[in-house]
């Protein structure tokens, strides 16, 4: 049997090795606090007088930016009508608002996770960590970037009195942090041969299971989703590999050997555990990835985050050998309507291409093989590539692959909390284009499978 999604399925189907979930489990509730007995270090929010209601967090001042955050409300009259507004404001000056109304209880107390928000917000029902992870960009199609994770977001959090807009009188306010490294976590700029990268080190002396962590398109270092995942013990690098320092701005073609430098410099760190490193990937990054693992020595455990299972955009380079990338066809384009493009049908189908020259290998490779997939990716049919080259995978009669296919979940997959990303700018022909998502099923799909992602690599990675 295959383990996928903490459940074993039966052989029997043919489908077995699939883990399709009709709708996401719901995500994991912040902690409950029943009654007005919060702890003394819990911080109040800053109220407008002595008597007005008063924001409680838990944690008080600052939590992980993946991390669930209890919301309470104190000393509102008894069934009171409010609104909750979240804001933040990010690194390029965008806003990102979300909001929700409630009702108090009859002893004025208003807890998030006990308490349903009412039709007429950002989102409705139960949901404690609403507030966060519904937060959209007042100005459409921005996308939430953290380029200095040593810093943390500041979110605001209001209540106003009533359901009207605009809101009514401000009740109470409070600011909390989100931060991106735990304490004590190191950030290591690396700058080794050709490797332009980041590693993040957990704190101690131990050595880690070691993960390298490869972006989609778009260039530069990304370093959210590598400080993120190193706060779970994971000494995790941040590899760029194009449009950063003094790497190739417009690369013609791409080296597997500069990601076996990378591979190297890990498996040499004092702080990493080998014998072999994982490896997580996002689109682009999926790939190469997947290319990684079945040309190069010492890779255990790979996540592909909708990612193809082909070579794609750029060729792809090793020693010898040279595997062109997947034919696109822009006449396939889409216009949804004059401002908004879907590229979803562009690229050759690499199971279909004459010689399949484009595909990679990936029956060379004995790393276990998580696809973790969305199924309204308009970028990549991320969930028919790796549905397709798991059924080869089984016809060889391996058993090194997963798979966790959502609903309701487009191209970028970020961790928890992070906003939807549904339509933005296409991250080869820079043009507004459908990227896909739902707000609600998203978030389920990021609560659900960011610590799958870890479970799976500390399986694989650690010697036990």
């Amino acid at each position: 049997m295959w383990h996928v999604a903490a459940r074993s399925l039966s052989r029997a189907s043919s489908r077995a090795w699939q883990k399709q979930l009709p709708r996401p489990s719901p995500a994991p509730a912040a902690p409950q606090h029943r009654g007005p007995a919060w702890t003394p270090g819990m911080a109040s929010a800053r109220s407008l007088s002595a008597m007005a209601p008063a924001i409680r967090l838990s944690p008080a001042a600052r939590s992980l930016f993946d991390e669930p955050l209890a919301i309470a409300v104190q000393g509102l009259g008894p069934r009171q009508q409010v609104t909750l507004r979240a804001s933040l404001r990010d690194e390029a000056g965008e806003l990102f608002q979300a909001r929700a109304r409630y009702q108090a209880g009859d002893d004025g107390e208003l807890d998030l996770a006990r308490c349903p928000a009412l039709p007429g917000g950002s989102f409705s029902g139960l949901e404690p960590m609403g507030l966060l992870w519904a937060l959209q960009p007042q100005k459409p199609f921005r996308y939430m970037l953290k380029k200095d994770v040593q810093s943390p977001f500041v979110v605001q959090l209001e209540v106003f009195e009533g359901h009207g807009e605009p809101p009514g009188r401000l009740l109470a306010q409070a600011q909390h942090e989100r931060a991106f490294l735990r304490d004590g976590v190191r950030r290591v700029p690396v700058r080794e041969g050709r490797i332009r990268a980041t590693l993040f080190v957990p704190p101690g002396e131990d050595a880690f299971p070691g993960v390298i962590d490869i972006h989609g398109l778009g260039g530069g270092l990304f370093e959210q989703r590598a400080s993120l995942l190193a706060n779970h013990g994971f000494a995790t690098l941040a590899l760029a590999y194009y449009q950063y320092e003094d790497l190739p701005q417009q690369p013609t073609e791409l080296h597997l050997e500069y990601f076996e430098e990378a591979v190297n410099y890990m498996l040499q760190h004092p702080q990493v555990k080998g014998p072999g490193v994982g490896l997580l990937g996002c689109s682009k990054g999926a790939d190469l990835c997947l290319a990684m693992a079945a040309f190069l020595k010492n890779i255990t455990a790979v996540v592909s985050l909708n990612g193809p299972v082909a070579v794609t955009i750029y060729p792809l380079c090793y020693k010898d050998k040279t595997i062109p990338a997947l034919p696109i066809d822009e006449q396939q384009v889409k216009i949804i309507d004059s401002n908004l493009l879907d590229y979803s049908d562009i690229p050759a189908d690499a199971f279909q291409a004459p010689g399949n020259q484009s595909l990679i290998p990936l029956e060379k490779t004995e790393a276990q093989l998580l696809f973790i997939v969305g199924q309204d990716d308009h970028v990549v049919k991320s969930e028919y590539y790796a549905t397709e080259a798991c059924k080869l995978l089984q016809a060889q009669g391996k058993e090194n692959f997963q798979i966790l296919s959502y609903p309701g979940t487009g191209h970028c997959f970020d961790p928890p909390f992070f906003p939807l990303y549904s339509i933005g700018s296409h991250p080869i022909f820079h043009k507004r284009a459908v990227l896909g998502g739902e707000l609600r099923a998203y978030s389920k799909a990021q609560a659900h499978s960011w610590p799958r992602i870890q479970a799976f690599f500390n399986r694989y990675l650690n010697d036990n």
